[in-house]
C-alpha cells in the first residue's frame, strides 16, 4: 500500500480547509521545521511546475470531498504555502483569459492576448522559464495528458502567434527548445497525412481525429536529433535514454464528453507514471532539472459539465502530487508549485436540494442536459452527499488557487497574478534574477 493509498484510507488531521488558508494567504499546513523549511532563501536546484488546467477552488474541494471527506487533505492541500492568482490575459477583446495566454503568463512573466503561445501583443518572442533553466544547464522536461503540443505544454517550449499551430509547436520542441523529456498525447500533429502512426483514428468518435503534420514526419525528425521516441507503457518502462520522446494518443489522452455520452478518463499511460519517469531522467543531471506536469482533463470535462471525470481527473492529479511530494522529501533543493490557470463551467459545489435545480430536468436540448447539476456525490468517510452545479461550458474570469513548498515558496503565499509567479520561480532557479 502506497503512501497516498493509507492517506486516502486514513484521512489526516485538517489544518484548515484550503479556502481557509487562501483568505490567510500564507499559512502554514503543519507547524513542524522540516526539510520544507529549510533553506528559504536557497536556490531551488529542482522545480516542478504542477498544472491542473481548469483547476478552481471549486475543483479542488469538490475531490477533496468525494476523495478523502470533510476531515482529510489533498496532497495539493498539504503543501506548505497557499495563495491564489488572478489570471486575466491582456486580450484586447476578451476579459476572461484562456489556456494559451494563462500559460504564457506563468512561462514568461508577461500578459498576452487569448491565443498566444509565448508571444507578446506584437508579436515578439519571450523568454520562458524552461528556456531560462537551459540556460542554466538544468535538465528540461514537459508532461502532460493533452497534446504535447496543446497551449500549457507549447508556452515553455515554444513561440506561435496562434495556438493552433500544432505542428510548428512540434518542430519547435525538437529543433529549437529540445527538452530532455516529452511525454502525452497528439501524436496527430508529429505524422504527414496519410500516417496514421502508433493511435488511428477512431470512426466511430464523433470529432474527426487524422494526421495533419504540414512539414513531414516529425518524429523521424525527432530521432535524427537525439529523442528515444515511444508509443507503449511498456516502451516508455524499458527504454534508458536520456532524451524521450513519448505520444501515447493521437490527440487528448482522455474522451472528453459528458456523461454517458463516451466519455471516458482512462490514459494509455498515467499522469503520475509518466512524471515518475521523468523524475527517474531528469534528476540525473548534476544541474538539476525544470518540469511541467499538466492535468488537462480537469478543464476539458469540465468544458463538458462532467463533475463525475473532472472529479476523477483531478484525484489522478492529487496522485501524481503525491509523487512529486515524495521525491522532493528526497531531494533537497526542491521548489514543487502546483496551479490552476483559470477556473472552468462556473463550477460550484452545493448541497443536495431538489428545489434548487436551476435547469429543466425534463428538456432534452443537449446544451440544457449538460449544464444541469451532477451529483449526488457521497462525502468520504460519511453519511453526506453534495451536488456540483454549473454555470457556464466556457472559462470564467475566478482567481485559481495555488499551493507550494520548497525554495522560495513563501514569496507565493498571496494575492498576485500569475505573472508574479513566474518571477518567484525564476528567481528561485536563479538568485541572479
Amino acid at each position: 500500500m502506497t503512501r497516498f493509498d493509507r492517506r486516502m484510507l486514513l484521512g489526516t488531521t485538517a489544518t484548515a480547509a484550503l479556502a481557509v488558508g487562501l483568505a490567510a494567504a500564507g499559512v502554514a499546513t503543519d507547524d513542524a521545521t522540516d526539510h520544507r523549511d529549510r533553506g528559504r532563501s536557497a536556490t531551488a536546484r529542482n522545480v516542478i511546475f504542477l498544472v491542473g488546467d481548469g483547476l478552481s477552488i471549486a475543483a479542488r474541494e469538490a475531490t477533496r470531498l468525494a476523495t478523502v471527506g470533510k476531515d482529510g487533505q489533498l496532497e495539493m492541500d498539504q503543501l506548505r504555502y497557499a495563495g491564489w492568482a488572478s489570471t486575466d490575459s491582456a486580450d484586447p477583446e476578451e476579459a476572461v483569459t484562456d489556456s494559451a495566454a494563462s500559460a504564457t503568463a506563468f512561462a514568461t512573466g508577461v500578459r498576452t492576448y487569448n491565443g498566444a503561445v509565448s508571444v507578446g501583443l506584437d508579436g515578439q518572442r519571450l523568454p520562458t522559464l524552461l528556456e531560462a533553466a537551459k540556460g542554466l544547464r538544468k535538465a528540461t522536461g514537459l508532461v502532460t495528458t493533452a497534446q504535447v503540443t496543446d497551449a500549457t505544454p507549447a508556452a515553455f517550449g515554444a513561440h506561435v502567434p496562434d495556438r493552433g499551430d500544432q505542428t510548428e509547436i512540434a518542430r519547435q520542441l525538437v529543433e529549437e527548445s529540445q527538452p530532455d523529456v516529452i511525454l502525452g498525447g497528439g501524436e496527430d500533429w508529429w505524422y504527414p497525412v496519410g500516417d496514421e502512426g502508433a493511435y488511428p483514428d477512431d470512426p466511430e468518435d464523433r470529432r474527426p481525429e487524422v494526421s495533419s503534420s504540414t512539414i513531414g514526419n516529425l518524429v523521424e525528425r525527432a530521432e535524427e536529433v537525439g529523442y528515444d521516441y515511444v508509443s507503449t507503457p511498456e516502451e516508455l518502462a524499458a527504454t534508458d535514454a536520456d532524451r524521450i520522446l513519448g505520444l501515447f494518443a493521437n490527440e487528448e489522452m482522455f474522451e472528453q464528453e459528458p456523461e454517458g455520452q463516451g466519455d471516458e478518463y482512462a490514459p494509455v499511460v498515467p499522469l503520475r507514471t509518466m512524471t515518475e519517469k521523468a523524475l527517474e531522467v531528469l534528476e540525473q543531471d548534476r544541474h538539476g532539472f525544470f518540469l511541467v506536469v499538466e492535468e488537462e482533463a480537469v478543464d476539458e470535462f469540465a468544458h463538458n459539465n462532467n463533475a463525475a471525470r473532472t472529479i476523477q481527473a483531478a484525484q489522478a492529479f492529487d496522485e501524481t502530487v503525491a509523487l512529486v511530494r515524495d521525491f522532493a522529501a528526497t531531494h533537497r533543493g526542491t521548489l514543487v508549485v502546483v496551479v490552476g490557470d483559470h477556473e472552468t463551467g462556473g463550477m460550484q459545489v452545493e448541497n443536495v436540494d431538489p428545489d434548487d435545480e436551476t435547469g429543466d430536468p425534463a428538456s432534452t436540448s443537449a446544451e440544457v442536459l449538460q449544464s444541469l447539476e451532477d451529483g449526488p456525490f457521497p462525502v468520504a468517510g460519511s453519511d453526506l452527499e453534495f451536488v456540483v452545479d454549473w454555470t457556464t461550458s466556457g472559462h470564467t474570469g475566478a482567481a485559481t488557487p495555488l499551493t507550494a513548498e520548497g525554495p522560495g515558496a513563501e514569496r507565493l503565499a498571496r494575492a498576485q497574478r500569475s505573472t508574479d509567479v513566474h518571477d518567484v520561480v525564476l528567481s528561485a532557479m536563479d538568485r541572479r534574477s
